[in-house]
């Protein structure tokens, strides 16, 4: 079985993606001209010319098993709920990743899988359907007690001068030994055609404790549409307690720099989140058990064409994806002559009567993965 796996996307993720194409703004709008604006792209195709060599599966995963500082196992060790809410605050903040315009990862096929493990924080991942596209991950970690839940599911449409992506699903962060659940939601996508090229994360993001009674509303800024004011990494909010709606702190800063918590009582402002320290000497996974690896794994599947444009062998590359989606389109037919439905592995999915999706993991536990990144 082959694997390719490639390095996480750092902050100068612009340098670091060399394979785009030449005149790539041309190249985008004309992938765009038969659109109408308010289009729903969730069917668009993209050429692997477009394609960088991941999935998003794996993109979404690296959000979790891939940082510099391990912010995620400090959320259960501070002593007030306060302090806890605001370590929640600063690892969510940390899975927001810089993105590259011009180039996007895989569209995962159904029941592709993405298994990592980093430490003792075991991560797995599935594509619960693909059409319309949904992800579940589910990561648990028995030394620090903790479990995270999400499910994604990402809607794009077309407004002429860009395409917005609104990611929708719900995230649970379970602190089990604190008995504490933190529900957030993801920011959406920006993708700016004109009049200045670019890719943001903008939108609202909540997070809220049940049992402690703390929330946090938090708002992801952009440029201007001329792209002359603003900032788009900028990122404002309060802390506050949600029964009396009190505000206990204020958070304002950058997610690729700095985030700063000001204590409304004293006036004390702390750095919760430096950038630097997330992103410094991010390690690609390694292959650890070749045979333990699965034919769905992410890194298998898309093998061929990762390393065709890694190569920028532009041919090879639109047959290795040909050949990808031709044996998806033949298993379709193999299920639908036998009356078969499509069942995941490794989570119970159901679509909810407000118009989302709900996954649930089937195992309490995921497993030590095949995978890993080196300590």
């Amino acid at each position: 079985m082959k694997v390719v796996l490639t390095k996480p996307l750092s902050l100068d993720v612009k340098t670091e993606v060399d394979y785009r194409a030449p005149n790539l703004l041309h190249r985008i709008l004309s992938l765009f001209k038969n659109e109408r604006s308010g289009s729903d792209l969730t069917l668009f195709r993209l050429p692997p010319l477009f394609n960088f060599p991941k999935s998003h599966l794996q993109c979404y995963g690296e959000s979790v098993y891939c940082s510099g500082s391990d912010l995620l196992s400090r959320c259960s060790r501070a002593d007030s709920s306060l302090d806890r809410f605001i370590s929640v605050l600063a690892w969510s903040i940390s899975t927001i990743r810089p993105l590259a315009f011009g180039v996007a990862p895989y569209n995962p096929i159904l029941g592709e899988t993405h298994h990592v493990s980093t430490g003792s924080l075991n991560v797995l991942l599935e594509q619960v359907s693909h059409h319309p596209p949904v992800s579940a991950l589910h990561a648990t970690d028995e030394k620090e007690s903790l479990e995270i839940i999400w499910s994604q599911h990402a809607i794009p449409k077309f407004h002429g001068a860009s395409v917005e992506t609104d990611v929708r699903g719900k995230r649970q962060l379970k602190l089990l030994s604190r008995e504490e659940t933190y529900e957030m939601n993801s920011p959406k996508l920006l993708i700016r055609f004109l009049p200045v090229p670019g890719a943001h994360w903008v939108g609202n993001v909540r997070i809220r404790c049940q049992e402690s009674g703390l929330e946090t509303q938090l708002c992801l800024g952009a440029t201007s549409f001329l792209g002359l004011r603003g900032n788009s990494r900028s990122i404002k909010g309060n802390i506050y307690e949600t029964s009396t709606m009190k505000t206990l702190a204020e958070v304002n800063g950058q997610w690729d720099r700095i985030v700063k918590v000001k204590d409304i009582n004293n006036g004390k402002e702390t750095v919760i989140y430096d950038a630097k320290e997330v992103f410094s000497g991010l390690k690609t996974p390694i292959v650890k058990d070749l045979e333990g690896v699965w034919p769905s794994e992410s890194a298998a599947v898309w093998s061929e064409l990762s390393q065709a444009i890694l190569s920028k062998d532009w041919d090879k590359a639109r047959e290795a994806k040909k050949d990808v989606e031709e044996n998806q389109r033949e298993l379709l037919r193999e299920r639908e002559s036998r009356g078969e439905a499509w069942v995941p592995k490794h989570f119970t999915a159901t679509y909810t009567k407000d118009g989302d999706w709900e996954c649930s993991p089937i195992q309490s536990l995921v497993p030590p993965a095949p995978i890993v990144v080196p300590p």
